[in-house]
């Protein structure tokens, strides 16, 4: 049987892959994405030809390059924090939604860098505002004769750290987080969290494709 566990309980412990693996943490967050991104977007432009072949190598890249340092839990706390009542939801449904998130996340983050191939990338110095513990990091792909690509990342640390964390990217304007919140909220409303875990499994199997 199924026992609900505090909602302070969801916030204090990791239960991604992200947050679970042993990876360098930065109190910097500008200094975290010039490393994430530089080390993204190289690997990229030089795994293209494997790309042209199969756009599955993105979630490939995706899952070694930036898996690592997005806060998974955060992100999906987000999209079902004001749809169930988490005092109410048992741990282990929590759980498995949150690795379903992930995995469908990885599936949109790698969709989002299709536009991606061997451009200049551009990140714009930022510094976090003070005692705050969120903040945004612009980036600009940039490809002679096209119009520039946006892509932005937000960053959280968590209360009482000094470590940050990816929880959302925005590309071309649109917030990853926000559109999957959009999508889901009403799915969980009507299904419950349960039922809606099995179908972001089943999404995060679908092919690679360059949003629409």
């Amino acid at each position: 049987m199924l026992t609900a566990t505090p909602f302070t309980a969801y916030s204090n412990e990791p239960v991604a892959r992200s947050a679970t693996q042993q990876v360098e943490q930065y109190t910097d967050p500008f200094e975290m994405m010039e490393v994430v991104a530089d080390k993204t977007f190289q690997r990229i432009a030089k795994d293209q030809e494997l790309i042209a072949k199969d756009k599955e190598h993105l979630r490939v890249i995706v899952n070694e390059e930036l898996v690592p340092y997005i806060d998974g839990r955060y992100a999906a706390l987000t999209v079902i924090g004001r749809t169930v009542n988490l005092r109410e939801l048992p741990r282990e449904e929590f759980d498995a939604f949150v690795v379903a998130f992930e995995d469908y996340m990885v599936a949109s983050y790698a969709g989002a860098l299709t536009y991606y191939r061997d451009q200049k990338v551009i990140i714009q110095p930022a510094r976090p505002p003070e005692n705050q513990s969120i903040m945004t990091i612009k980036t600009r792909v940039i490809d002679p004769g096209k119009p520039d690509i946006t892509i932005d990342f937000k960053l959280r640390r968590n209360r009482g750290s000094e470590h940050w964390l990816v929880y959302d990217m925005v590309a071309e304007g649109i917030s990853l987080l926000d559109s999957k919140r959009a999508e889901l909220s009403n799915l969980i409303r009507q299904q419950g969290v349960a039922r809606v875990t099995e179908l972001l499994l089943e999404k995060a199997k679908e092919p690679i494709k360059v949003p629409e």
